[in-house]
């Protein structure tokens, strides 16, 4: 293996001689210099892995080699060192995107263990992930058997999520398969606890989860009504968990975190049942009641969400609730920026709630465009496209524009969406729902194994089209494929994202409540 180059200027250098034969015995070549200008030439020229550099020097100063350095090659770690701990230095020194900061004297001990966190950085993390999984596998499995509750459901889920995004920063893809296996046995255990207990959720009494219909009562409403500070509510559609863990460093630079509770999102979970329910918590059914003007079933013509601010409203009345509140629903990148440009105008307002349609738009992408079927192939690729949109988005600068006026800030999602793998025929009539992960309809045949059945939707709080319809759920990964055409249909949608199904993706969803800093 080739030795690891320094570069080591120091207008000193011969006062380190101890350090270079120090590191030279560990198999490191050092190159050393006593001036800026000559450490810069070598840089340009030699293919360095590291620079020491210090920062106090006549002629060129430090800083000054350092930002020449920078200039030329930006991703060669510079470690600083200086007799002064002045701040300004350290804060300039560290805008300039050095990688470590060491104050003289240094020993040799420090300086080996600056190389060792900066060059062995990947490996040292790469092979300690893999050794705490390695540890940690056995003892989810046995997790995994005991789990009896929705709560014990939303900690597994949190530890495998935090170990799909330790895991996706390093190279060993046999870690990585053997987690994806427990993740798909983790959503064929809970397919079969949503099956045993949710219908129980319905009953008045019963040990429930907070679920989309009373997610705004439970959980929103509490903010409101301390009235200490305004609420800008946002509902990303079809945010899974793992796409906020990989959002939520941004908004950190806006917001404190005060409060997360991840939320079950109801069935089928998509979008016309699950986000209608949360602006009029009320059930499917309870709607299709209270509000016939508004509820459309699935097989009747024209937009199934064209009345969550009618239904917000009316909730907000039923609740006592006499605020001043606006409602957004964002579609489109002009709607957005819109939106930013005046948010200054909603000062006043003590709720200003944001729908924000961005990361549906892109699963249903990935199912019609080449483009977003490789940009988003797996997983990590389309966390790594949700956060790339979220960073240059208008709705991050509605979020900042909210900080400045001292809003609170909600965020949260109607559902989540999972990668589908694995077809399950089915077979319906006409008038059958046309969603991949649930259907509804008169004469539905199935495979029994692979779908959770409701025979009497009105015990899940759902309105049926006629007297005799029924619901089914597709559990795991599975979508449903009807038997004509099936081997188009099967190449069509496998490996694309969809939702309306039982999986821990899509139904343990976050609700998250920030303070601005």
């Amino acid at each position: 293996m080739d030795k690891i180059k320094i570069l080591w200027v120091d207008d000193e250098i011969d006062l380190l001689k101890p350090h270079i034969l120090f590191l030279e015995n560990k198999n490191y070549k050092v190159t050393t210099y006593n001036n800026g200008r000559d450490a810069i030439d070598a840089y340009e020229d030699g293919n360095f892995d590291i620079v020491f550099l210090d920062e106090n020097m006549p002629g060129m100063s430090g800083l000054e080699t350092l930002s020449e350095m920078k200039e030329k090659k930006s991703s060669t770690p510079v470690i600083m060192i200086t007799k002064s701990e002045e701040e300004y230095i350290m804060e300039e020194a560290i805008g300039s995107k050095i990688a470590d900061y060491l104050i003289k004297p240094v020993n040799p001990n420090q300086i080996l263990l600056s190389l060792k966190k900066n060059l062995d950085h990947s490996r040292l993390i790469s092979e300690k992930t893999t050794l705490d999984y390695q540890k940690e596998f056995r003892k989810i499995a046995m997790e995994m058997a005991m789990v009896n509750s929705y709560e014990d459901w939303v900690e597994l889920y949190k530890k495998l999520l935090f170990w799909e995004l330790e895991l996706e920063n390093i190279n060993d893809q046999s870690m990585f398969e053997i987690l994806e296996s427990q993740k798909v046995e983790a959503n064929m255990q809970f397919g079969k606890f949503i099956e045993r207990n949710y219908e129980d959720w319905f009953e008045p009494k019963a040990d429930k989860p907070i679920q989309s219909h009373t997610l705004f009562r439970e959980l929103v409403v509490p903010e409101l009504v301390k009235k200490d500070k305004p609420v800008l509510f946002v509902v990303i559609d079809n945010l899974r968990y793992d796409q906020w863990k990989a959002m939520e460093n941004v908004v950190a630079n806006h917001y404190k975190l005060e409060k997360e509770v991840p939320y079950f999102a109801s069935l089928p979970t998509a979008t016309q049942y699950a986000r209608n329910s949360i602006f009029s918590g009320l059930t499917p059914l309870e709607m299709e009641k209270q509000f016939p003007q508004y509820w459309k079933n699935d097989v009747e013509e024209g937009g199934k969400n064209l009345h969550e601010a009618e239904f917000l409203t009316a909730h907000l009345k039923r609740l006592g609730l006499n605020i001043k509140q606006d409602y957004f629903k964002i579609t489109n990148l002009t709607s957005g920026k819109k939106l930013a440009e005046n948010f200054k105008g909603l000062k006043d307002n003590q709720l200003v709630t944001v729908v924000y349609n961005f990361v549906d738009m892109l699963s249903h992408a990935k199912t019609e465009m080449d483009v977003v079927k490789e940009l988003a192939s797996d997983d990590k690729a389309y966390r790594s496209l949700t956060l790339s949109w979220f960073k240059n988005s208008p709705l991050l600068e509605i979020i900042q524009q909210a900080q400045k006026l001292g809003f609170k800030l909600i965020i949260t999602t109607d559902h989540g969406t999972i990668n589908v793998k694995n077809p399950s025929k089915v077979i319906g009539d006409k008038n059958t729902s046309l969603n991949l992960r649930y259907k509804t309809g008169r004469s539905l045949t199935y495979e029994d194994k692979d779908v959770y059945a409701v025979r009497d939707p009105k015990k899940i709080g759902l309105p049926t089209i006629n007297m005799s319809s029924s619901y089914i759920f597709a559990k795991n990964d599975l979508f449903l494929a009807y038997v004509n055409n099936y081997n188009h249909y099967v190449s069509y949608y496998r490996n694309t994202y969809q939702h309306g199904g039982i999986s821990l993706e899509e139904m343990i969803v976050p609700f998250l409540v920030f303070n601005p800093k």
